[in-house]
């Protein structure tokens, strides 16, 4: 897996529009997507009417672990929980392992952002994050 260049503003706020209807559609509740790039760094964001206000913090914080990891959230927690790692050791108080965070790649396999989804289920927060590269990638 390698970095390439991030996301361009444009597919970041297509991914963004995507995946709040998609959740609506799929599940009936309002979300927040995050999308950041190969760095971590903010590229576009969204709330949805009605998406609760912790969610804001907690997507971006799952973009922003899936870019600095490498990996989903979902991978990130388990491999704490393995090695019983506490998360205070990576000394990065914005790292989270909440589901909902999956990295954004090419077709070749190399990293250009990821996208972090807060408001639904854990697990259905995942199913969303990890459907991004098809809109991205289609």
């Amino acid at each position: 897996m390698t970095v390439a260049d991030s996301l361009d503003l444009t597919r970041a706020q297509q991914l963004v529009e995507h995946l709040v209807t998609d959740a609506k559609n799929r599940f009936g509740k309002p979300i927040c997507v995050a999308v950041c790039d190969s760095y971590g760094f903010l590229i576009a964001f969204g709330r949805a009417d009605g998406a609760p206000v912790r969610s804001i913090a907690i997507s971006q914080q799952k973009a922003y672990t899936c870019a600095r990891i490498g990996s989903t959230t979902t991978a990130f927690h388990e491999r704490l929980q393995r090695d019983n790692i506490p998360i205070g050791y990576f000394c990065d108080p914005l790292l989270t392992a909440l589901p909902g965070g999956a990295l954004l790649q090419e077709e070749d396999g190399s990293v250009i952002g990821a996208v972090g989804i807060s408001g639904l289920a854990p697990d259905q927060d995942q199913l969303l994050a990890d459907s991004g590269n098809a809109v991205i990638n289609p």
